[in-house]
């Protein structure tokens, strides 16, 4: 198995973008974005992921089964938040008595 050897100025280039990014979050936090809050804060969310598991995970330079085996691994991930997410959807609240 081949291994890339990752310079010390890739780690702190990532390093730093990870901390502009959660000062991002931060800020977007205080702005009134109406709808829009959650979708901009999981898309920072998301960014921040990738950048973890391409640099973090060496997923850049790995094979294409361990690139595979991580994209699975999201799929069954999609699965199991769809599963609950129609499960809270389509749920037919109860009224709680005495209120």
């Amino acid at each position: 198995m081949r291994s890339e050897i990752v310079s010390a100025r890739a780690y702190v280039l990532t390093a730093l973008a990870l901390l502009a990014l959660t000062a991002l979050t931060i800020g977007v936090a205080f702005l009134p974005l109406g709808p829009w809050h959650s979708l901009v804060a999981l898309g920072i969310a998301a960014t921040k992921a990738l950048i973890i598991a391409l640099v973090f995970m060496h997923l850049r330079s790995s094979p294409p089964t361990v690139r595979l085996t991580a994209a699975a691994g999201l799929f069954w991930l999609a699965i199991m938040l769809a599963g609950t997410l129609d499960d809270v959807v389509t749920r037919g609240w109860l009224p709680i008595p005495g209120k």
